[in-house]
């Protein structure tokens, strides 16, 4: 049993608790790396998604971003202040406002991507080809048991 103390074996043996660490860690050092572009993850996920799109709704944003849609209205709010996105309405639904890129925001995220896909090659370059198959397989298999209704 778990002592309690810093550093303490609180989540040892818990898969959940280490796929939870393996991703604070790449969240953090993403952070880091996006920090010079003014961006931070969720923003870098936004722009990325929108850069391959002709235009998004909030709740589509929120759901491929996996955030909360009051988390999602406060990232499209700071990138529409900084004119990374613009927001129209919807020719299609009347109540719907639709996120586009703008060109500074095409520009910025094609910059940042390449920090971001940084952080991702360092990861994989610590696995050998062989491993990092293995790897993702692994991780495939998890995503598909736990996404899998009882």
């Amino acid at each position: 049993m778990a002592d309690g103390t810093p550093g303490g074996e609180a989540g040892a043996g818990r898969l959940g608790h280490t796929i939870k660490r393996a991703e604070q860690a790449l969240i953090a050092r993403k952070t880091r790396a996006l920090k010079e572009f003014g961006l931070t993850v969720p923003q870098y996920a936004v722009l990325l998604l929108l850069s391959d799109s002709e235009g998004m709704s909030a709740a589509q944003l929120a759901r491929e971003c996996m955030v909360t849609p009051q988390t999602m209205a406060t990232v499209l709010s700071n990138l529409e202040r900084s004119e990374l996105i613009e927001r129209v309405p919807s020719a299609l639904h009347q109540r719907v406002t639709v996120n586009r890129i703008s060109d500074s925001g095409h520009a910025l995220v094609t910059r940042a991507d390449r920090a971001a896909l940084a952080v991702e090659g360092a990861l994989a370059a610590e696995f050998g080809h062989g491993e990092l198959s293995a790897f993702e397989s692994y991780l495939e298999r998890a995503i598909s048991v736990l996404a899998t209704e009882e």
